[in-house]
């Protein structure tokens, strides 16, 4: 797509695709404890809608880059959203918490089918100079989704119960998803299909990150027990089969250019840095607002607002300094925002009013924006047209490790601190601790998150300078996908 009509649409669908599966995780958590009584389910049954879900997320989504690669990324990303949809729809008619996990998993996986295909159709509809606009106009529709899916969602449960907060997904998703396949592109024909799949690679990759979020998702819940080791310990073995296997297999299922280029790692491990260190910190600040402020959930999220406002409108503002400054200074600059706003965090207590707490929210919001734009540029702009599928797959696999990373070290550092009860770990029903114990324990477990956070940033300094301006007559001629060769400014990556 080279057309400004087609980019347009092109972006639209992308957003509409981030903004569909980020809204339907945040409406989710306010609509559990209704989930739970109109279904008779226990707490670890609900907790599963959720676990299940991100498992399937994460153990697919390299794989489904790839096939976006290999199928076309409109065609995967139009199949996402009819079944993402269609799986809305059936968790809205289920009649058991059974039907509801098992449909939660294959909304996971249609999921994981339509993210990366969202950076994917990006970089096949943009020249490499140019992704940075797009990109932050997707973070900004998260960022809206973050403020709107709270208030949405209580507004549906409230109103109309928890079935209407997945029907609600249903109509955009299946609107987009016959639009997409609606639209003509160029067709794939067999010589240009590449190589094939590597199906025990995926294999292997699945497992290692399904062990590895089986884990982390279950230590905040039951701290460290015979399951999550044996998750932990399923994750290192496959993961060391599957790195193995990479090496020798003829078609590995990521391709060796895609980490190879000296940017992608650092941007991905930037990505994990950040993500952990934010919501590892808006864990303990959630249990700050509520256990020691004692604030209800509704004035505990108005005080956290500054922070999805700021992901809104910080995503345009990095688009434009990545341009001007480089993705280095961008992304150090960020990420200095987020150690700032973390360790303002740890120095909360009882007497603290809302100027502090909001400016603590701000800064993480500010950081966290430029730090996803810049390094999510970096990844997707350095594939190939061909793997571009992979790069988003390994961006989003690294914005779902990255929280669940965070939150499980959170959890770990405030029962080593503070000790949450007897047995020296959260209960079974989740963290509960109580103020006198929260608070001295709540600022080393923010220092460490801080200290995460600078790793992040000294991973910054790995990323690409500000290009150095070129003359007209040095720029390359680059052949844009379905479109015309044209000359582009090297992005300087």
């Amino acid at each position: 797509m080279s057309s400004p009509r087609a980019r347009r649409l092109t972006l639209a669908a992308s957003a509409t695709g981030a903004v569909i599966v980020a809204l339907d995780g945040t409406v989710l958590t306010v609509a559990q404890p209704r989930l739970q009584r109109d279904l008779h389910a226990t707490f670890a049954q609900v907790q599963w809608t959720s676990t299940g879900y991100l498992i399937a997320v994460a153990s697919l989504l390299v794989f489904a880059g790839r096939l976006g690669d290999r199928y076309g990324h409109r065609r995967v990303f139009a199949i996402g959203m009819l079944g993402f949809g269609a799986a809305s729809a059936g968790i809205g008619l289920a009649g058991g918490i059974g039907w509801v996990i098992g449909l939660r998993v294959a909304q996971g996986a249609f999921g994981a089918l339509l993210q990366p295909a969202t950076l994917g159709m990006l970089r096949a509809a943009y020249p490499p100079d140019r992704l940075g606009r797009p990109v932050a106009v997707r973070t900004g529709a998260i960022g809206l989704a973050a403020v709107a899916g709270p208030l949405a969602g209580g507004a549906l449960t409230s109103q109309l119960g928890w079935r209407a907060v997945f029907f609600v997904n249903v109509v955009p998703a299946l609107a987009m998803g016959v639009a997409a396949l609606a639209v003509r592109g160029r067709a794939v024909s067999r010589e240009s299909v590449g190589p094939r799949l590597d199906l025990p690679g995926a294999a292997l990759l699945a497992v290692a990150l399904a062990g590895l979020v089986h884990t982390l998702v279950g230590i905040p819940e039951t701290g460290w027990t015979v399951a999550t080791a044996l998750g932990a310990g399923c994750a290192v073995v496959a993961g060391g089969v599957f790195v193995r296997h990479e090496r020798r297999t003829r078609d590995p299922l990521v391709p060796p250019g895609v980490l190879r280029s000296g940017t992608a790692g650092p941007a991905l491990g930037v990505l994990v840095a950040a993500s952990a260190a934010l919501f590892g910190a808006l864990f303990l600040g959630t249990y700050y607002l509520q256990s020691v402020l004692a604030l209800d959930p509704l004035a505990g999220g108005v005080r956290a607002l500054p922070l999805a406002v700021m992901m809104v409108l910080g995503a345009p503002v990095a688009a434009m300094l990545t341009s001007r400054q480089g993705p280095r200074r961008t992304a150090v600059a960020g990420m200095v925002l987020v150690v700032a706003g973390v360790l303002l965090m740890s120095r909360l207590g009882r007497g603290s009013g809302a100027e502090a707490i909001g400016g603590c929210f701000l800064l993480l919001g500010a950081g966290f924006a430029t730090v996803m734009v810049t390094a999510t540029t970096v990844v997707v702009r350095d594939a190939s047209v061909d793997t571009a599928g992979v790069a988003g797959g390994l961006q989003q696999t690294a914005m779902n490790i990255g929280p669940a990373l965070g939150v499980a070290a959170a959890t770990t550092l405030m029962s080593v601190a503070g000790r949450s009860d007897a047995t020296g770990r959260p209960p079974g029903d989740g963290p509960r601790w109580a103020a006198d114990v929260f608070l001295p324990a709540m600022g080393p477990a923010l220092t460490v998150l801080a200290a995460v956070a600078a790793a992040g940033a000294l991973l910054a300094t790995r990323l690409p300078g500000r290009p150095a301006p070129r003359r007209p007559e040095d720029q390359p001629v680059a052949e844009l996908p379905d479109g015309p060769p044209r000359s582009e400014i090297a992005s300087g990556a």
